[in-house]
């Protein structure tokens, strides 16, 4: 861990870890991304017939950044984060059957068909939902982290952000708050190039990791196309919240394949830029030949694991279509909650 009296050394980078992980655990972490890209195609593909409305955006390409932190993670720990948000609900262990009938609209999803694709929760997961407002994620995470330190259950809140919410005030607000109070906050920055259709570069001064900087937060930067880079910064930024040394902000840099969402063609970047991601950074086909070559998992078994994530994400499919929608008296109910 870095040390506190050196502000140059707080900020560093993190590149490959060269782990050891067992064949084991590398087909979980397989497993976790494959049903993360397989479920965001079909999404894609229900989207395209017209079966979920408003907006959708897709995690394909991000999917070793939910998966390497969530690896690491503890149950006390709660999440909360922006609306890319399948890919997270999913590493949360809530099911791919009532996240897909919450995109489509209908009774069976998580929100009852309400909250759609942006918003959706699970409380029994420790997931705070997906957030529409940009940089709203950021705020709830720093309330998450409140909550964890007034109860005093050694809990960590993880709020995600992307680069475009990386700019917003509300940002320096929380990391104030939080760096002033010391709450458990592990502050996770998707940095996958593009703030809706503007790169980085374009848009964000100097490093975001840096960010937390003036308000003696450390942070680092993590190569988010490795899952195993992703999983060790996680783990050591945990321990580093979890030991009470207050909040801590991981950029990880990732690569989304698809627009900002479903109705964005993408046009502000080059077909050979995306191309050359997919085939030299992607982490799914990255793993699985590590697995071949290098850890003696055999073909037969990742081709049982992939036709295991295709039944499932199949019925989720089918189940979203066959929930039923709510009836328009539904529209006045879940809208007031009386306490006390």
């Amino acid at each position: 861990m870095a040390s506190k009296k050196s502000k140059k050394t707080n900020l560093k980078t993190v590149s490959n870890s060269n782990p050891s992980p067992s064949p084991e655990e590398m087909k979980k972490l397989y497993y976790d991304m494959l049903l993360i890209r397989r479920f965001e195609e079909k999404a894609g593909q229900l989207y395209g017939m017209g079966l979920i409305g408003g907006f959708c955006h897709l995690y394909i390409g991000q999917e070793a950044v939910v998966t390497g932190i969530q690896s690491v993670q503890e149950e006390v720990d709660t999440v909360v984060t922006t609306y890319r948000d399948h890919g997270h609900m999913l590493a949360q262990g809530m099911e791919a059957r009532g996240v897909m009938a919450e995109l489509t609209g209908r009774e069976g999803g998580y929100s009852r068909g309400k909250g759609g694709s942006m918003h959706m929760f699970s409380q029994e997961k420790g997931f705070f939902g997906g957030h529409g407002i940009v940089g709203a994620s950021t705020a709830i995470g720093t309330g998450l982290g409140f909550a964890h330190k007034y109860k005093g259950d050694g809990g960590v809140a993880v709020a995600y952000m992307g680069d475009g919410s990386a700019n917003q005030g509300q940002v320096a607000e929380c990391y104030n708050m939080a760096a002033l109070w010391k709450l458990p906050v592990l502050y996770v920055i998707e940095n996958n190039q593009y703030g809706m259709g503007t790169s980085v570069s374009r848009s964000s001064a100097g490093a975001l990791y840096a960010r937390g900087a003036g308000f003696g937060i450390p942070g680092e930067q993590v190569d988010g196309m490795d899952i195993f880079a992703v999983q060790a910064a996680a783990r050591q930024a945990l321990d580093y919240v979890r030991s009470g040394n207050g909040p801590y902000i991981l950029e990880v840099m990732t690569y989304r394949y698809r627009g900002h969402s479903m109705s964005d063609p993408a046009k502000y970047r080059t077909k050979e830029e995306v191309d050359e991601m997919k085939q030299s950074r992607d982490p799914i086909a990255n793993l699985r030949v590590m697995m071949l070559e290098e850890a003696g998992v055999k073909e037969e078994d990742l081709k049982t694991l992939e036709k295991e994530i295709k039944e499932i994400v199949k019925d989720a499919a089918e189940f979203s279509q066959e929930s039923p929608e709510l009836p328009p008296e539904e529209l006045w109910t879940d809208v007031l909650v009386e306490v006390g």
